[in-house]
């Protein structure tokens, strides 16, 4: 099998209240289509591992670490970073599992058991910086993934694509100087989190703001016309995805409108460059998606694409 579908158990404890779009049933709706499908028979099925101290410290400062850890509320209790970010007691051992997912993962691609992955995990983690968190993001999972693809497997250059309606902030704060990295999105703007403007100014950053309302057109621009260039000239050995879905036309989390067969069009160039510069690697981890029918159904066509099915 090509592809391999990475989940835990743990990404279901992790809540944040009833009023919270980043909900457990994001991840049964993925996995219910996922099943109803028939597509989880041709893909390989994997269960993250715990991330270490020693991960989250190639990522994140020992005391904002320190800061959660001291923090983990009692069962039934909630925590406020603030009203986008909440723990509960689940939590911090939840953002572990999500972050040891793109490990697990990376572990997979490049021991040849896969040739890519998709991470159907919680919390997600792209607004999450340096020290702290925010936008429900606590540890920052594809730039954990990218650190131990640097250290364990002596990686010289990879790209993260981030496809998200929102910004991915944090993931551009930890590689702003890193001319290892290339990352490479589109982002509402002026939006949630009001940052990324600028981020053009650095030559591994092909980070475009988009206004409200725009369409696939637009976005296919962005993707022909930057992405594909920068990554041509980066020749990235691994490419990352942080996968939100909530540019979807169907998500009231962007006015981003695009459709299920926008996200399988992104992830087939994707694909065709991870073949020509990266033996087809790719671990892909999910970010937003709040509308649960076209999140699902997003994902769905997102990995038929990674697994050319």
């Amino acid at each position: 099998m090509k592809t391999m579908y990475v989940t835990h158990p743990s990404s279901l404890k992790h809540e944040m209240g009833c009023f919270h779009p980043d909900s457990p049933e994001r991840i049964y709706a993925i996995s219910d289509q996922m099943l109803a499908s028939g597509l989880m028979s041709f893909v390989k099925q994997g269960y993250s591992f715990k991330a270490l101290k020693k991960d989250i410290l190639r990522v994140h400062s020992p005391i904002y670490l320190d800061y959660l850890y001291k923090n983990i509320p009692t069962d039934g209790e909630y925590y406020y970073i603030d009203n986008d970010t909440i723990m509960n007691s689940y939590t911090f051992e939840s953002a572990l599992y999500a972050a040891g997912s793109g490990m697990f993962a990376i572990d997979a691609i490049f021991s040849n058991s896969v040739k890519n992955a998709f991470c159907a995990i919680r919390p997600p983690g792209h607004h999450a910086n340096h020290d702290n968190a925010m936008g429900s993001c606590f540890f920052n999972n594809v730039a954990i993934a990218a650190k131990y693809a640097f250290d364990k497997y002596k990686v010289s250059r990879l790209a993260i694509v981030d496809f998200d309606a929102h910004h991915g902030n944090g993931t551009e704060e930890i590689f702003y100087d890193d001319d290892r990295v290339l990352m490479c999105s589109f982002f509402q703007h002026p939006f949630y989190p009001y940052l990324g403007k600028h981020s053009l100014k650095k030559n591994n950053m092909c980070n475009l703001p988009v206004n409200a309302y725009a369409k696939s057109s637009r976005i296919r621009d962005i993707v022909n016309n930057h992405w594909v260039p920068a990554i041509h000239k980066h020749k990235p050995e691994v490419i990352l995805i942080s996968a939100g879905f909530d540019a979807h036309k169907e998500d009231d989390m962007s006015q981003i409108c695009l459709t299920e067969y926008d996200y399988a069009w992104i992830t087939n160039i994707i694909v065709e460059l991870s073949e020509q510069y990266a033996n087809g690697r790719i671990v892909s981890i999910l970010e937003g998606g709040y509308n649960l029918s076209s999140l699902s159904r997003s994902v769905v066509l997102h990995i038929r694409a990674l697994a050319n099915i």
